[in-house]
């Protein structure tokens, strides 16, 4: 079954629904008194913390997506429940992600989202939701519908007026023993693109991290290749990479190929890693960057 734009259209709106009441949950909630679980076998501290809260807004999100499993024939994969493995069988997916960016949430800090994409069999990003509780903004994208946000129509900016660049990673980046000549890099591309500083952000989850990336002129989000499972999941970068290519803007892997988001062997996006940026001048350098070590 290949769904229409209208049907995109549709079940666009249904789910930005299920991520504004995923989010109103989130906003009620006080993260101060939340137990803390751990995950067993997660590859970093961010990605083996969940809460009660995750469950309770995957479980709403769930529940308002349901009727559209069986009138579509859609799979579903989301974060706090086992992949049955479906998403091979059906044409399209829904990839899920309750509260992307707990650790942020706990803390207190911006930097966490409910994430909600409608994926192709073939890894294809056909919708793409994401919401930030915290500062109350909505950016959605229909594949060949474009890019909104707050349900306007949005045009990301290609001009600043700070000329800041704004390198963007995960901590676990931030202990990488490659961490200092990327940093060195970065410094000197910055430089070369007229930009006035590098400002290094590293609190956010993968969607707030690519929302960030996407709303500046000069910035990069990107996730090194690694042999050990982990670098994200596939519910981290669906979105968003629905979001970037109706900007136009650069989402592929670190060899500048398209994202696998239909990873056969596994839900991580270690094997290929990810690369976010403002433009395809910045993706290029980093590329060669990678390359050359």
């Amino acid at each position: 079954m290949i769904l229409n734009s209208t049907q995109l259209k549709d079940l666009s709106e249904l789910a930005i629904e299920a991520a504004l009441l995923a989010g109103k949950l989130i906003q009620a909630c006080d993260h101060k008194a939340l137990t803390h679980h751990f995950k067993s076998g997660a590859s970093s501290k961010a990605s083996e913390v969940f809460t009660e809260l995750d469950l309770k807004a995957q479980e709403v999100i769930i529940n308002h997506l349901k009727p559209s499993l069986c009138q579509f024939d859609l799979a579903l994969l989301a974060e706090e429940t086992c992949d049955d493995r479906k998403r091979f069988e059906k044409d399209y997916l829904w990839c899920i992600d309750p509260l992307d960016g707990t650790l942020p949430f706990i803390e207190g800090v911006h930097g966490y989202a409910v994430s909600i994409a409608l994926v192709k069999k073939d890894g294809t990003p056909q919708i793409g939701v994401i919401y930030d509780p915290l500062k109350n903004d909505l950016y959605h994208a229909v594949k060949g519908l474009g890019l909104y946000k707050n349900r306007e129509a949005w045009s990301p900016s290609d001009s600043s007026k700070e000329n800041i660049f704004y390198f963007i990673c995960d901590r676990s980046f931030y202990e990488n023993e490659f961490f200092a000549q990327y940093q060195a890099f970065i410094q000197k591309m910055s430089e070369e693109m007229g930009c006035q500083k590098v400002e290094l952000i590293r609190h956010g989850g993968g969607a707030m991290n690519a929302m960030w990336t996407l709303s500046s002129p000069f910035a990069c989000y990107f996730k090194l290749p690694k042999k050990k499972l982990g670098g994200g999941s596939l519910w981290d970068f669906s979105a968003s990479a629905c979001l970037f290519h109706e900007a136009n803007k650069p989402a592929t892997n670190i060899h500048g190929d398209k994202l696998d988001l239909n990873r056969p062997d596994s839900t991580f996006m270690n094997h290929q890693g990810v690369l976010y940026s403002s433009n395809k001048e910045i993706s290029l350098a980093i590329q060669d960057f990678y390359a050359s070590l």
